[in-house]
Order: structure tokens, then C-alpha cells, then sequence
């Protein structure tokens, strides 16, 4: 088992924006979590992005509430599962304060909605006919990793590692963000893009589209390719203390039909 902790770039900034995507998800999701499974289902369907009737002829009348355009953003803040959600507001936690910095903060918020609409328009090219609803911030969240691996490819990850030890590794983030990018290329080819499950080609939309943009946003004295500020591959090692007694409760998250 492997996941991201934190980096290593120093924070230059309080990144207010990031910070308010942070808790607006947070918010979201309570109040999804609040209303029950069929209300909750009901709001996914109005809320979430359809390719079917934002390139059709529009939502049913039960469920347009909104104009099919506005999905594409009222989607990046809804989540199918709690799981669902600490996994995005992880990696956004991680990766977007630097980003914020290097943009500055209304840019920063430009530049993550527009990353979002272009993952859900990717989705949406890849299955227009489809009438299953997209929600998550990872589409938005990708292009924030598209734009780190642009401005920060050897800044290192601390990366937690469980094996027989509690292993703490620092890799790099053209490592981290490789394996992760390579990842949704290959699951995207094994997958029907109209089919309920993990939006691959919307990370992978969202991704590309950070990448590119990221050139015409940050501000001019912020460098390309920016150095490492700490040794890379370096370990921190943690004995396993294995607690007697008791067991780990299962976890469980409810996922969207399809989870961006």
C-alpha cells in the first residue's frame, strides 16, 4: 500500500482559493450525505454532469433544475462516497497550494474550473449518448497535477509506504504524477466510457488540459522545471506496532455512478 502525504515546496502564499474548493466539497457532501439515498440520487441526477443532455435535448423535466452547461461545475463539487471525497480533497491538499502560489489566486480559480470543464467535456466527447451522471473534483484536480508536473517535476513526494515497516520514501513528483497519469491512460483503454465507474477519460482530459494551460497562467517570474528542496529517494522507517485485541472495523463509501 502506497499514498501520497505532502511534498516538499515550501508555501509561499495562504492559498485562500484552494482552501475554499477544499470546503465547499466538504459542505457538499454533507449536505448529500443529509438528504437520504433517493433524495441524495435525485441531486446527483440534477447536479451531476450528463453528456446525454447537455449534447441532447436537455434533462428531463424532473431533473432540470439547472441548465445543463452550469452541470459542468456544479458536478466538480459533489462526490459519490466519502472515499470518494478524501481521496480528491487529499491530493488537492497536496498539490494545489503550490499551484495557487505560482498562479496567483484569481487565476487560480479560473484555471481550476476551466480544468474542469475540460475534463467533463472529454468525458462528455468520449460517451455523448450518455445518461449517466459524472460528479468529483478530479477532473479539476488533474489539471492542478498536470501544472505540478510542469513547474514542479522534481520537487519530491513523501510518499507512505506499509509493508512489513511504516516506510515514509520522498520520490519525485515526475515519478508520482508518471505512475498516476500512466495509470489512467491504461485503465481508460480497459473501460467503456458509458459504462458506470471511474471517469478515466476525464482525469486524463483534466490532466492534459493543466498541463497546457498552466504556460499561459502562472506569472511570469515563476520558473519552469523548478529544483528539488529536499534528497530524493530518502526514507524515514516506522516499526509496525501491532495493537492486540479488537479488530479493524470495515470500511465502506458509496460511489457515484460515475466517480471524476
Amino acid at each position: 500500500m502506497f499514498l501520497p502525504i505532502r511534498d516538499d515546496n515550501p508555501h509561499t502564499v495562504t492559498p485562500f482559493v484552494n482552501y475554499t474548493m477544499l470546503a465547499i466539497c466538504i459542505v457538499v457532501y454533507v449536505w448529500q450525505f443529509s438528504l437520504g439515498a433517493q433524495a441524495e440520487q435525485r441531486a446527483v441526477l440534477t447536479y451531476g454532469f450528463t453528456p446525454a443532455y447537455f449534447f441532447g435535448p436537455g434533462a428531463p423535466a424532473a431533473f432540470a433544475a439547472i441548465p445543463a452547461t452550469l452541470t459542468m461545475f456544479t458536478s466538480m463539487f459533489m462526490h459519490g462516497g466519502w472515499m470518494h471525497l478524501g481521496g480528491n480533497m487529499l491530493y488537492l491538499w497536496i498539490f494545489g497550494d503550490n499551484i495557487e502560489a505560482s498562479l496567483g489566486h484569481g487565476r487560480y480559480l479560473a484555471f481550476y474550473l476551466l480544468c474542469g470543464v475540460a475534463a467533463a467535456l472529454a468525458q462528455g466527447f468520449a460517451a455523448p449518448g450518455s445518461d449517466i451522471p459524472m460528479v468529483g473534483a478530479s477532473g479539476a484536480i488533474s489539471g492542478v497535477l498536470g501544472a505540478y508536473l510542469v513547474l514542479h517535476p522534481r520537487s519530491n513526494i513523501k510518499v507512505f509506504v506499509f509493508l512489513i515497516i511504516i516506510t515514509v520514501i520522498n520520490v519525485p513528483a515526475f515519478i508520482v504524477l508518471g505512475f498516476w497519469i500512466v495509470g489512467q491512460l491504461v485503465s481508460s483503454a480497459a473501460v467503456d466510457a458509458g459504462q458506470p465507474g471511474v471517469a478515466f477519460i476525464a482525469h486524463i482530459g483534466g490532466f492534459v488540459a493543466g498541463a497546457v494551460m498552466v504556460f499561459f497562467f502562472k506569472k511570469k517570474s515563476v520558473p519552469m522545471f523548478d529544483v528539488a528542496h529536499s534528497r530524493p529517494f530518502a526514507v524515514e522507517q516506522r516499526p509496525l506496532r501491532v495493537r492486540r485485541g479488537g479488530s479493524v472495523p470495515p470500511t465502506s463509501g458509496r460511489r457515484g455512478p460515475w466517480d471524476n
